[in-house]
């Protein structure tokens, strides 16, 4: 069921909930957080709909959505209620603001909010500078942003890097989730030696394989080049040396991935592109800090940037030219070789 309120207020909206609930003979609320979305008044606000009420199957919640308007109009509120099969198992209130009002999302939202229940908010696009010192993500014990989805993915993770407050998140972390689960349980098998370099490959502007090299950088304590990959989407490849050989995790195709281990056999793991929804349901089942995400924020100006930025300049050769050039001399090779590969860093 769909509600349409043109041109109302906080307190009708509030008044029109209650209405529905004695209607619908429901007593009590069945919800235990309230999700507060902020986005523009735009098409994508369908998107993130869907995506929330997908994750209120897992997690009941009221949904409230700021949809910011043009500025320059005349001052109005116009509201819509979703409930029943329209809104998961949550209730979606829609508050579309314009003028002034654009500005005052947090007014809208306090009378909105469910009493005693923890309030996440969630930025699908673009975000504030310090989401804790904004007005609706002060409310919020948890502040989910997502630096994938913004018009320079690589400073919106630097920017959350220098205003992280606990409570805060980003949907470029929890993307990482599968990719994390699976390298931490190549490294539980034998042999168990430590691993002296890693190198993260994938897209230039992609802030998961950026946090995924400060993760490795964190939680090795190995020094970590960040590559820009010349195909695929997102992560493309980890490698991860070890005195014994590489463990390499390879993803291609963005869907499946292959595990590489000396002395194993090749495995292939499910490893698709994860979509909003899974993701944001992921992060409702948390309300503490992540501290793990924090580690990995502090640890992003560990990684070797200047890999990342030779190799966006002047893409490696492929396949058939690496084959020609195993034909050439050991003399030459090691000439052509940088530094750090000479030391023994990943090539």
């Amino acid at each position: 069921m769909i509600i349409d309120l043109p041109a109302t207020t906080t307190s009708q909206v509030n008044s029109k909930l209650v209405h529905l609930r004695e209607q619908g003979g429901a007593n009590t609320i069945g919800r235990v957080l309230t999700l507060v979305i902020v986005t523009d008044d735009s098409e994508r606000t369908e998107e993130v709909i869907d995506a929330a009420n997908h994750a209120s199957r897992e997690h009941p919640c009221r949904v409230i959505v700021v949809a910011r308007g043009a500025k320059k109009a005349s001052p109005r509120l116009d509201a819509q209620i979703r409930v029943g099969g329209d809104a998961g198992a949550s209730e979606v209130i829609v508050l579309r603001l314009y003028g002034p009002l654009a500005n005052e999302g947090a007014s809208c939202v306090v009378p909105m909010l469910l009493p005693d229940a923890p309030v996440v908010a969630w930025w699908p696009f673009e975000a504030p500078a310090v989401p804790a010192k904004d007005a609706i993500g002060a409310l919020a014990t948890r502040r989910i942003t997502d630096a994938a989805a913004s018009r320079n993915p690589t400073k919106a993770m630097e920017a959350r890097a220098k205003s992280y407050m606990d409570g805060d998140t980003d949907l470029a972390w929890t993307r990482l989730t599968l990719w994390r689960a699976v390298l931490a349980s190549a490294l539980d098998l034998p042999p168990y030696e430590r691993v002296t370099t890693a190198t993260v490959s994938g897209e230039g502007d992609s802030p998961s394989a950026d946090l995924l090299a400060a993760w490795l950088a964190a939680r090795l304590r190995v020094p970590v080049r960040r590559l820009k990959a010349r195909y695929g989407e997102g992560i493309v490849k980890v490698e991860l040396e070890r005195r014994s050989g590489t463990v390499e995790l390879h993803r291609p195709d963005g869907t499946v991935g292959e595990l590489t281990q000396p002395g194993q056999p090749n495995r292939r793991v499910a490893l698709q592109r994860r979509p909003v929804r899974d993701c944001l349901a992921e992060e409702l089942r948390r309300l503490d800090a992540d501290e793990i995400y924090a580690l990995a924020l502090k640890s992003l100006g560990k990684i070797d940037r200047r890999a990342r930025a030779a190799t966006a300049a002047k893409p490696a050769a492929d396949k058939s030219s690496r084959a020609k050039s195993t034909a050439k001399s050991d003399g030459k090779s090691a000439a052509k070789e940088s530094p750090k590969a000479k030391a023994g860093a990943t090539p």
